[in-house]
């Protein structure tokens, strides 16, 4: 399952608490990226290759919602769909208790308000 991640700084629009709706949004070689502010699409714009090349390989846990590599992650098939998780035992764990609840809150269908909601000005948005 992919989740937006913002290319310039490389956190999960979930993670931030940004739904689709709220970032900022460009289409780069027929593709949409979404960022978490203005600033980070500007630099994007300016040298939008290295950021593109660098989230190609990327996931988010859907349970602590860290963004990795595909080789710092585990996966585990889910109906089909082939989900990553950081490696801790307990994102997997937790995840199989209500993956149904998690997999909405990376898809952005749930009301999340993300992990900095409490710690105004934690991030670039």
């Amino acid at each position: 399952m992919r989740t937006n991640i913002c290319p310039t700084c490389g956190c999960s629009l979930v993670r931030l608490g940004i739904s689709d709706q709220q970032a900022e949004q460009m289409t780069f070689k027929n593709i949409r990226y979404f960022f978490c502010c203005q600033g980070c699409m500007d630099i994007f714009q300016k040298n939008p290759e290295p950021f593109v090349k660098e989230i190609a390989d990327m996931h988010v846990c859907p349970v602590c919602l860290a963004e990795k590599p595909t080789a710092f992650t585990v996966s585990l098939n889910h109906e089909g769909q082939k989900i990553h998780f950081c490696r801790c035992t307990f994102c997997m764990d937790a995840f199989q208790k209500k993956p149904e609840y998690y997999l909405d809150r990376l898809a952005g269908k749930t009301n999340f308000k993300g992990l900095f909601d409490i710690l105004e000005g934690a991030c670039c948005h």
